[in-house]
């Protein structure tokens, strides 16, 4: 077995994203009797609130006080984490934007084994870590097989575990502040810019009909609107409509558009790929609808139909409407 287990903690304003509470249960599937360590890394008045709130899932939650890091720069964070992590460290992130950024250079700084976009564990036996990951935007599920004795950089995609909600670890603060060392770097952040809003804000809506590229032709979309009227809900899409220009880039959910938290998120014809589900967070009850059995949304989907959407969509839509 490699060393200490890490979870870097990403967060906003104070508070965690949705991946922190992922994470402590993504390592419990391979060391279940484990004490991770959560790592959180800021500045200012939030970050004390927000490390007290993580003690309730991890048993110690290392605190990093630093004007360097009050932006969560991949740059200066990794020379932290190299610092700071004891030798054969297998450390979690989400497999977001900002873990992409960070966790391939940390896995070469550390020496250590790099495994992205994980959506399952398989088993550890000694040394050998086996993990599922998909290939081909989820066309594929790919069974994969490492020594991790050096230790490991684990990028774990965001919902594909459900959050640890039992607040009983009874965790403690440790403030590692003063061993952070040298932050100096290249990158440096310069400001915000605020994502443009169109007609509608998706991120305000509880109820988000979304389609993908699996309506097929624009005037399809008109299907999507009409179900979406019918259940007091508003349509969103994959980047595959953006892209193709039938509908605006604001009513994008994923990693290269809008972040949303709907109650109800109905998936119409998309594939499901971290890309786009790193956009939807707040573990919304999710109905995905694909003609395609293998396709990766099936994953985390609470119900699935394995339908042509233009057949199917059709019909749910008149029998809600019936209802009402």
């Amino acid at each position: 077995m490699a060393g200490q287990v890490f979870a870097y903690i990403t967060h906003k304003a104070g508070k965690a994203d949705d991946t922190a509470l992922e994470l402590v249960k993504a390592a419990g599937k391979i060391y279940p009797d484990a004490a991770v360590t959560a790592i959180v890394t800021g500045s200012g008045a939030d970050l004390d609130a927000l490390c007290n709130e993580m003690t309730a899932s991890y048993k110690e939650v290392w605190k990093f006080d630093n004007d360097a890091l009050a932006y969560p720069n991949a740059e200066a964070i990794r020379k932290l984490l190299v610092n700071v992590l004891p030798q054969d460290a297998v450390v979690f992130f989400g497999h977001d934007t900002f873990g992409m950024d960070l966790g391939p250079g940390l896995s070469i700084k550390l020496d250590s084994v790099f495994l992205p976009d994980v959506v399952d564990f398989e088993g550890l036996e000694g040394d050998s870590l086996k993990v599922i990951r998909q290939e081909y935007s989820g066309q594929v599920s790919t069974h994969v097989s490492c020594n991790i004795s050096a230790g490991a950089v684990i990028n774990v995609r965001p919902g594909v575990f459900q959050p640890d909600e039992s607040g009983s670890a009874g965790g403690q603060v440790v403030d590692k502040s003063s061993e952070a060392g040298d932050l100096t770097v290249g990158r440096h952040f310069l400001e915000i810019v605020a994502a443009e809003v169109g007609d509608v804000d998706i991120t305000k809506e509880d109820v988000l009909v979304s389609v993908g590229r699996g309506i097929e032709d624009q005037d399809n979309i008109e299907i999507a609107n009409e179900l979406a009227e019918a259940m007091g809900a508003v349509v969103s899409c994959s980047r595959p409509i953006v892209d193709a220009k039938w509908l605006e880039k604001p009513r994008q959910v994923g990693t290269s558009g809008q972040t949303v938290k709907p109650k109800v998120y109905l998936a119409l014809g998309i594939s499901g790929s971290f890309q786009h589900m790193g956009g939807l967070k707040g573990n919304p009850f999710i109905v995905a609808v694909n003609k395609n059995p293998k396709a990766p949304i099936f994953q985390v989907a609470d119900v699935g139909v394995v339908d042509d959407l233009l057949e199917f969509v059709p019909v749910l839509t008149e029998k809600i409407q019936e209802g009402k």
